[in-house]
C-alpha cells in the first residue's frame, strides 16, 4: 500500500481522527482519544505502528521480518510494520482494523455502542 491509501484507510474508520503531537512527519490516528495507529509516511521506508492482541503480535513478527515490536511503544501489545513491501496489503488492512477494533473493545460501553451500533 502506498502511504496515502494507508492514510485514507486509516481516516476511514467511524470516528477516526488524526492529529501529529509528534510533529509534522508523525500522523496519530485516534477513535474516542485513543491511539490505535501511529504513522509516519515519510523516508526510504515509512512506517506503521499498531496495537495487536499478544499472541497475535507474536506471530506476526516471526512470519515477517518487517514486522517489530512497537517502537517506543508497549511491546507486548503494538507492532511497527516497516513499509518497505514485503506485508502483504491484504494482512497490512486486516491489521489496520485490529487494531482500531482492540481500541474500540477498550472504551466504556456508551461510546463503544455509538460506534459500533451493537445493541
Amino acid at each position: 500500500m502506498r502511504p496515502e491509501e494507508i492514510a485514507v484507510f486509516l481516516s476511514a474508520f467511524r470516528d477516526a481522527s488524526e492529529e501529529q503531537p509528534f510533529g509534522p512527519s508523525v500522523d496519530v490516528y485516534k477513535v474516542a482519544g485513543k491511539m490505535f495507529a501511529i504513522f509516519s509516511p515519510e523516508g526510504p521506508h515509512p512506517s506503521l505502528s499498531l496495537k495487536c492482541e499478544p499472541s497475535w503480535a507474536a506471530e506476526l513478527r516471526a512470519r515477517y521480518t518487517a514486522v517489530v515490536p512497537g517502537y517506543h511503544l508497549n511491546k507486548l501489545h503494538w507492532n511497527t510494520i516497516v513499509l518497505d513491501g514485503t506485508v502483504p496489503d491484504r494482512q497490512l488492512r486486516l491489521m489496520m482494523t485490529h487494531s482500531y477494533d482492540r481500541v474500540v473493545s477498550g472504551l466504556p460501553k456508551s461510546v463503544r455502542v455509538r460506534l459500533t451500533d451493537e445493541e
